[in-house]
């Protein structure tokens, strides 16, 4: 049985983690620069990656997998124009790690999981998590849902697997936007996330030659995201030493924050979607029920006389449709 965007199982009794960085401050920067022929975003991300940790128990590897794409996410996010507009990041590859989804919306909120999230694997050969070996070949999609009949969707294959070249690829390809994405998650030694963010530079349409080469010669002198935060840069900084010599311009701040609208009453409607005779033989076995998010891992507790209730609902809509 499969209630679309959760799981279930009898309930079993759980510890629950709560993630208390309150110091800390998420955000994301946008700018412009070279008049308008860049537009640019950066982020510092810690504690929406570490909350995603949290959330999903994930191992180091697919901590850092899972905080770039929520990074990448947030940024792209703030992209849309309208309120209600969705974003979704899928990367399915053939690695141990298999994939990861996350969906963002406008205002820079973010939700996600990995398919997979305990995958242990070695340093790759920089002696740096194996983000690349986790997801292996596959392929990387973005879909924007804008309230028109269908969503945007685009796809490209992995280049890397290591999330930010992959994005550079997509844009480059799929919207014809030249683009530099990068993105980092630094780990503590007891796993907990110690350093996240990201950047995305895109050159407007008719960018001068000048400027792109003066973007390049800064882009190849730049050290990883994370050494950068590690040193003391934050998101300003990260984007006045990418657009060094281009006239930065700040134009507003977004706090970015992993969150997930979940709710009883919403899978309520999943679990009654799912038809009577799942619910039936739910309530045969006389058992209580215990439904899980995927996206943010909580945990709603259904008990058979509230099946059965449901299964009245889905009676009731099945004799009105």
């Amino acid at each position: 049985m499969a209630i679309p965007g959760f799981g279930w199982r009898r309930k079993e009794k759980r510890g629950v983690k709560v993630n208390d960085n309150k110091a800390y401050k998420d955000y994301i920067v946008r700018a412009t620069a070279a008049g308008t022929q860049i537009r640019a975003f950066a982020a510092t991300t810690r504690n929406l990656a570490e909350e995603a940790r949290l959330a999903h128990n994930t191992s180091p590897v697919m901590t850092a997998a899972l905080g770039r794409l929520l990074t990448a996410g947030a940024m792209m996010g703030i992209m849309l124009k309208g309120e209600k507009d969705m974003l979704t990041l899928q990367i399915r590859g053939e690695g141990p790690g298999r994939g990861l989804t996350v969906t963002a919306d406008s205002g820079g909120r973010v939700k996600g999981y990995p398919l997979v999230p305990d995958v242990i694997l070695p340093a790759n050969s920089m002696g740096k998590l194996d983000v690349s070996g986790a997801m292996g070949e596959g392929i990387l999609s973005v879909i924007r849902d804008m309230g028109l009949r269908e969503p945007y969707v685009g796809q490209t294959p992995l280049q890397t697997g290591e999330i930010a070249e992959d994005l550079t690829y997509y844009f480059a390809t799929s919207e014809q936007i030249p683009s530099s994405v990068g993105l980092g998650v630094l780990m503590e030694r007891d796993n907990t996330v110690k350093q996240a963010g990201g950047f995305i530079l895109q050159l407007m349409p008719d960018t001068e030659e000048e400027v792109i080469a003066r973007l390049e010669k800064n882009l190849s002198g730049i050290s990883s995201v994370t050494t950068m935060l590690e040193t003391g840069n934050m998101p300003e900084q990260i984007l006045e030493i990418l657009l060094e010599g281009l006239d930065v311009e700040f134009t507003d701040t977004v706090e970015p924050a992993f969150f997930c609208g979940c709710d009883k009453s919403k899978v309520e409607k999943a679990l009654i979607s799912i038809g009577e005779g799942e619910l039936r033989e739910m309530i045969r076995e006389g058992r209580e029920i215990e439904v899980n998010c995927q996206f943010c891992n909580r945990h709603y507790l259904f008990s058979v006389e509230e099946l059965k209730g449901l299964y009245a609902k889905a009676q009731k809509a099945r004799l009105k449709s």
